[in-house]
């Protein structure tokens, strides 16, 4: 009698097995989303975070989506963007093990300017902590990045 072996289930780059249709958490928790363009795959995204993250980054996106009417997104390198224009960009995000990296790519023209300093002269960062959130300043900051000229990517 011949015997049948279950497939075995797929694994991440690290060997961890993932649940068959469950996306990849990169290292840190960060989701592996194919990359594209629209509100499908930055929804995607966020449905993949894992566990408090998850509900931050909605909030970030229906921020977003309110302050800037018509928004682009797009999921690139694993992170989703937005922008005014395709390919244009004035914010991105990123989860990492204990916190939510928000990437805005002209920071230091905002004001105040976020916290986090980059290598990159005009980028700043702010990172949002499980119970670390201000809504008011980053809706500010979204307002203020969202006029300013978009960094192509």
């Amino acid at each position: 009698m011949a015997t049948t072996k279950s497939p075995k289930p797929a694994t991440t780059r690290s060997g961890a097995r993932k649940a068959s249709g469950d996306p990849v958490l990169l290292s840190g928790g960060n989701p592996q989303i194919p990359k594209g363009y629209g509100d499908a795959p930055v929804k995607a995204y966020i449905a993949a975070m894992p566990g408090w993250k998850r509900a931050i980054g909605q909030r970030i996106d229906e921020i977003v989506e309110d302050v800037v009417p018509g928004v682009r997104k797009a999921v690139k390198w694993n992170s989703p963007f937005y922008g005014k224009e395709d390919d244009l960009w004035f914010l991105s995000l990123h989860c990492f093990t204990k916190y939510i990296k928000v990437t805005f790519f002209r920071g230091t023209s905002l004001d105040p300017v976020p916290p986090g300093s980059s290598k990159h002269p005009e980028v700043r960062y702010y990172d949002i902590h499980e119970d670390r959130f201000d809504e008011a300043r980053f809706t500010d900051w979204v307002k203020q990045a969202s006029r300013l000229p978009g960094e192509k990517l």
